[in-house]
């Protein structure tokens, strides 16, 4: 186990656009981009094949290998590394297959878009802007899991979306003009040079401005790896021209002390590194972040500790949604449901906050899970109107079984006859949904 390290907030990604430029100067990928670049000129020495048809299996070759290096650029440096040489040089294996699962994921969203434009070309319109607004997101989630349901999940999507905030609309800007940056460029030297040359500088401005675009994304998950429940690798986060150490003596004793749990956890001293985690979060403000996920994990470690474990959660789940943080609020809660089946929360708006943040993923089976007894755990309850109306909901356009749902709407016009969950429950359940 490795504890994330507390580092100072990166400066936005605005303020970096000039090292992202020149990345692709770097020798490393300068060189590799190079020889991608001036294969396209190989398709000659294929005899077997027509040169046409030569040609276009080498570019799919060079389109391959640039978008393998793309990716590993944006995973790398969304985990602070950003010069080359520091590059290990064997991919992890989730990176290697992320440029078909992009592929697959463009595919869909196409065949979505040409459906919509057959129904209605102004429908057409509306999913092609939705797709390209959220193709960055999903690009992110797909770096972070290695998922390609996960980058297909809107829920996963709208997280990555609010944890950058309203930068991820400049991020989207920027993103299309370096989309746009390599046509721009051809168009500007095809009337100055002709012949086959033309070939390796048209990959050669593609190859550069993809990984321009790779090297921003990377640096604007690095922005947010917290959120993003991203650990830095040893190294990562350190400033080219800032040998100045901006950390705050907080951030420092945290460091230290993360360092001292991982070196303890590396040697085999379980007990210890509890020891010291558990001192630390005892100390630490009650909203201490760091030091509350420090200790979860650990406790994580020890199979003799599941109840310290689900007692400390009962806290911990409460912080993370304070702070906006459902989807690590949900992996502590399912990581606590592992330890024990039984295990579940005392708080009727964490409950339906998790149950919620299950909905936006998709999961219609785990959102009904939480919901499930939510009227007897928490009699009398204000929210237990909210909790029919979502556990009605998840039914009927989760699961489609309006049969299953139409119990609760009479629950609720006999228990709240005027509730606004009552008529939202009797729209959903109208005949003209089925």
């Amino acid at each position: 186990m490795r504890i994330k390290e507390s580092l100072p907030p990166p400066p936005p990604f605005w303020h970096r656009l000039n090292s992202f430029f020149a990345f692709p100067f770097q020798l490393r990928p300068l060189m590799y981009g190079l020889v991608l670049a001036f294969c396209s000129l190989l398709f000659e020495a294929i005899p077997f094949l027509h040169p046409a048809l030569s040609l276009l299996v080498i570019e799919l070759g060079i389109v391959l290998a640039a978008s393998r290096y793309g990716f590993k650029v944006t995973a790398l440096g969304s985990r602070g590394i950003w010069r080359s040489a520091d590059f290990p040089r064997q991919l992890d294996d989730e990176w290697v297959n992320l440029p078909w699962k992009l592929f697959a994921i463009s595919l869909v969203q196409g065949a979505l878009i040409g459906w919509l434009a057959w129904l209605q070309p102004a429908l057409g319109t509306v999913a092609l802007f939705v797709v390209s607004f959220t193709f960055p997101a999903a690009m992110i989630v797909l770096v972070q899991s290695g998922s390609f349901f996960q980058a297909m999940n809107p829920g996963h999507i709208m997280d990555a979306m609010r944890i950058i905030g309203w930068p991820y609309a400049l991020l989207c800007f920027f993103l299309f003009l370096l989309s746009a940056g390599a046509q721009i460029a051809i168009g500007m030297l095809l009337p100055m040079i002709d012949g086959l040359i033309m070939l390796p500088i048209a990959n050669f401005a593609f190859i550069y401005f993809g990984w321009v675009m790779a090297s921003l994304l990377g640096y604007v998950m690095y922005q947010h790896h917290d959120a993003f429940g991203i650990d830095l690798l040893p190294g990562g986060g350190a400033d080219d021209g800032a040998p100045v150490d901006r950390r705050t003596p907080e951030q420092i004793a945290a460091q230290r002390i993360d360092a001292e749990v991982a070196q303890r956890v590396t040697d085999g001293d379980l007990a210890g590194a509890l020891g010291v985690a558990y001192e630390a979060q005892r100390v630490a403000p009650a909203d201490d972040l760091a030091a509350q996920r420090r200790y979860h994990r650990v406790l994580l470690l020890a199979p003799d500790k599941a109840s310290t474990l689900l007692d400390h959660a009962r806290r911990f789940i409460p912080l993370l949604l304070r702070r906006d943080l459902a989807s690590e609020a949900l992996k502590v809660f399912k990581a606590c449901r592992e330890k024990d089946k039984a295990f579940a929360l005392d708080d009727a708006p964490t409950v339906m906050t998790l149950a919620k943040a299950e909905w936006r993923n998709g999961d219609a089976h785990a959102a009904l899970a939480l919901l499930s007894g939510f009227d007897r755990r928490f009699r009398g309850h204000a929210a237990i109107p909210q909790a029919y109306e979502l556990a009605a909901r998840v039914l009927v356009q989760g699961l489609g079984r309006t049969d299953m749902a139409q119990p609760i709407l009479t629950t609720l016009e006999s228990r709240f006859p005027d509730s606004e969950q009552t008529q939202e429950v009797r729209w959903l359940l109208r005949p003209t949904a089925s």
